[in-house]
């Protein structure tokens, strides 16, 4: 960010109107506006000293009352008419933070003018949530100098938050009048999900070309492959299958393959109506860190991952190859970044995300869901056929509340549990096991990486009990 002051008229002065005898007349009403308590005490004083000096016929008070009176306009005068020419700048370090981690601002101020600053007065507009609002005086600067400062913010919350604009608080040596101008450039602070390491597992049960393995599919460059396609305008003519073009009586060229990288589809479910509570430790946010660090973790795997949502948006676009491409490094920005500012949304069901699952084969499927029931389950049995392996992480809302109440109120956690309250949760849940899905229950306060783990030894367990039953049932 750079952003000089603009320059008043007759001169490049701070925050000055640049031309027209109008304009010229309102910066000065502004300046006049930003006499400080103790230059409008001085104005009051002064005007009442001239008024007792008329009703009392007293020349030396009505001296003293002028010298009140004009001292604060002589500096409003004064100060307004200061010919130097301030810029700044702001960069973050970094850019992108994880929640509950800080970040760096630093601020830089160049005295682009040929004579000295005076006293100047910085502060930087810093939404709440970041900490207090910073602010710095700068003795002086002299003419072509500079003068750096820092400070930090730290934010529990993830999202996007504006920083600035830069405001610079000028003031005359008696503090007499203060004038405030404003940079008009600001930069952008974003705060993600945390992103935890995950153990580097091997989830039974993936289809083969999943995994650390590698499939081929058709595409514009590799080897030959002897399934022709249609010409297309931009084709090489090179690459013409002169015996399928003489056959069909169209221009025929032959299609080729490339490698195809292993497919992750990461589904989070954001319905307003699965999560209770809000606040970092809440179940919606664990879902949204969980959502992360999978990303994150499958991308560092080699794997081509999506974002999806409930709602059936998905990061990258259909248009990325069916909603995979790109390099890991940007993806994983990519993903950080949309993860970063995830709403609630306000459907009821998962039928958006099973639409965008229907247009093609998936495969690894982890899904991040809050409160299910009978309808949601069917839906997801129903996605465990699209994909070559499910891992759902299920939170229960009832849990999570349970917790909290039961940390609120200092009692047992079995205290406010209800043992013949029937949980369709629960039910859910079986029918997802029934339908091939790997559940794990998300219990408050269990981190992911044990999960992690977790999912994997079910998965594990589940594919060996299959292989015994298949193997039984062969004679």
């Amino acid at each position: 960010m750079s952003a000089p002051l603009p320059p008043p008229p007759g001169g490049p002065q701070p925050g000055a109107p640049t031309s027209g005898g109008a304009q010229q007349g309102g910066g000065l009403r502004s300046a006049f506006g930003g006499l400080t308590t103790r230059g409008r005490s001085f104005v009051a004083a002064g005007l009442a000293a001239a008024v007792c000096a008329y009703v009392l016929g007293q020349s030396d008070l009505l001296r003293v009352g002028l010298l009140l009176a004009v001292l604060p306009l002589v500096c409003v005068a004064v100060l307004y008419r200061t010919r130097y020419r301030v810029a700044g700048s702001r960069r973050l370090a970094p850019s992108r933070v994880p929640a509950m981690s800080e970040a760096r601002v630093h601020l830089r101020i160049d005295n682009v003018s040929r004579i000295p600053s005076g006293l100047l007065m910085l502060q930087d507009r810093v939404p709440y949530v970041l900490g207090p609002r910073p602010r710095f005086v700068l003795d002086r600067v002299e003419p072509g100098g500079h003068r750096e400062v820092s400070y930090r913010v730290r934010s529990d919350l993830r999202g996007r938050y504006p920083l600035g604009p830069l405001q610079l608080r000028l003031t005359d040596p008696f503090g007499m009048v203060e004038l405030t101008r404003s940079f008009s450039a600001y930069d952008t602070l974003t705060v993600v999900p945390r992103v935890e390491p995950l153990p580097p597992v091997r989830l039974a049960g993936e289809s083969s070309g999943y995994g650390e393995s590698r499939t081929r599919a058709l595409a514009l460059a590799g080897d030959d492959d002897v399934i022709p396609r249609g010409y297309r305008h931009g084709d090489d003519l090179r690459r013409v299958h002169w015996r399928s073009t003489a056959k069909y009586g169209e221009l025929m060229v032959r299609r080729e393959e490339q490698p195809n990288r292993a497919r992750c589809t990461v589904l989070l479910d954001t319905r307003q109506g699965a999560y209770f509570g809000a606040g970092p430790d809440s179940a919606f946010e664990w879902a949204v860190s969980g959502a992360a660090s999978v990303a994150t973790h499958m991308l560092e795997r080699g794997f081509a991952v999506r974002l999806l949502t409930d709602t059936g948006s998905s990061v990258p676009g259909p248009e990325g190859g069916g909603g995979f491409s790109g390099d890991s490094s940007d993806m994983a920005g990519l993903l950080l970044d949309t993860l970063a500012v995830v709403e609630h949304s306000d459907g009821e069901d998962l039928s958006a995300a099973y639409e965008a699952l229907r247009s093609g084969t998936e495969g690894l499927l982890v899904a991040f869901l809050g409160d299910i029931y009978e309808e949601q389950a069917t839906i997801l049995g129903r996605m465990r056929q699209r994909a070559g392996g499910a891992v759902a992480f299920v939170l229960d809302s009832d849990d999570w509340l349970t917790r909290e109440a039961a940390g609120r109120f200092d009692v047992p956690e079995a205290a406010l549990t209800d043992p013949e309250d029937p949980d369709t949760t629960e039910h859910a849940v079986q029918m997802l096991r029934e339908a091939g899905w790997t559940v794990v229950a998300v219990r408050p306060g269990q981190p992911l990486p044990e999960l992690w783990r977790q999912a994997d030894r079910y998965r594990s367990g589940e594919e060996s009990a299959g292989e015994r039953r298949e193997a039984g049932a062969r004679p």
